[in-house]
């Protein structure tokens, strides 16, 4: 693995570098579902009171600087570039990025992130500088880290981000004894867990789930999605199921991980059932838990449980996490946490 260099120091926000890198990552943002296995990147040429944004296009376009550098023409020279990731410096599908901006003439680059990929790596930021660029690096590093937090730990490990999504009663019930699970929670969470799909390249759930609910795992209430995720299923699905065409895997989460971030998968939802949740749990490998809680009880202990089997014996032996999010949703409530 090759670990990019820490971020040299620079001189504090310049003619509104925050500012303008904060703008980088709204446009990054805006293509999150559109990228992958790609980074989404966002850039900014500010020349004198003007700027000229960009984002990455889907696979095969053009990287983000590029985008930004086209529509600032001549006006780029002398400007200032800024990107919320390293300028890539290979050949892949598209030229360097680096010689483009090279050529435009640009004066300045900020970086929001070094990029992890061992083709880039420190060597996007050294050719920059050892064109005469001025190069600054770390603005707006923690958000921009949280903005791409799947692909830098794909690129780190060769694993996708995990994300843990459960619907469940507020005493910790994620269906009824008969097996029933329609709805817990009310429209809007419902409508946020299709943005989630969304923002997923794969959705994973057990062969139990998809015998028990049949659900499809699509994209539905988000407007005009750029793509469906692929849809895992552990274990064997029935050949009429509504999850079909499918993906069917077996193993530990670990093996089923590394498999699917050899796919180029950046983002895996793992949207259970108690089962699979467990596995996944037990196991170390999610990045980020999501619970939805509804303000409901089934007032009992023979509702299913967010996760089966045994759990832990002590408290000495007791998972804490961090929250890194409460919202309210309608009436139910979207937790977020990591491990602390």
């Amino acid at each position: 693995m090759t670990t990019a260099p820490n971020p040299s120091p620079g001189p504090a926000d310049q003619g509104g570098d925050l500012e303008a890198m904060r703008r980088a990552l709204a446009l990054a943002a805006s293509v999150r579902t559109r990228t992958a296995p790609n980074p989404w990147v966002g850039s900014v040429v500010i020349a004198g009171d003007l700027s000229f944004e960009g984002a990455t296009e889907p696979p095969g376009g053009r990287h983000a600087e590029v985008v930004a550098l086209a529509a600032a023409g001549e006006r780029a020279r002398g400007a200032t570039l800024y990107t919320t990731l390293e300028p890539c410096v290979h050949h892949g599908l598209t030229p360097p990025c680096t010689g483009t901006i090279v050529a435009a003439g640009v004066s300045r680059v900020v970086v929001g992130l070094f990029d992890p990929d061992s083709r880039v790596s420190g060597r996007g930021v050294a050719e920059l500088r050892s064109a005469g660029i001025e190069v600054i690096v770390g603005v707006a590093a923690e958000e921009g880290t949280e903005l791409l937090a799947p692909y830098l730990k794909h690129r780190r490990t060769g694993r996708p981000w995990v994300v843990l999504k459960l619907a469940a009663t507020l005493d910790g019930r994620i269906a009824a004894p008969d097996g029933t699970s329609t709805w817990i929670t009310g429209e809007e969470a419902r409508a946020d867990a299709h943005r989630l799909r969304a923002a997923s390249d794969a959705v994973l759930v057990g062969a139990g789930t998809v015998r028990a609910d049949d659900p499809q795992l699509t994209v539905r209430t988000v407007p005009e999605p750029e793509r469906q995720p692929l849809r895992v299923v552990l274990g064997k699905a029935p050949a009429d199921a509504r999850i079909q065409p499918a993906v069917e895997m077996k193993g530990e989460p670990s093996e089923v991980l590394d498999e699917l971030g050899a796919q180029g998968i950046l983002q895996v939802l793992v949207e259970g059932g108690a089962r699979v949740a467990r596995a996944f749990h037990h196991g170390g490998v999610v990045d980020r838990y999501v619970v939805y809680l509804a303000p409901a009880l089934f007032g009992g202990d023979d509702a299913v449980p967010m996760f089966s089997g045994a759990g832990a014996a002590t408290m000495e032996d007791l998972w804490r996490g961090r929250l890194v999010s409460v919202i309210r949703l309608g009436d139910d409530l979207r937790v977020e946490l990591e491990a602390a």
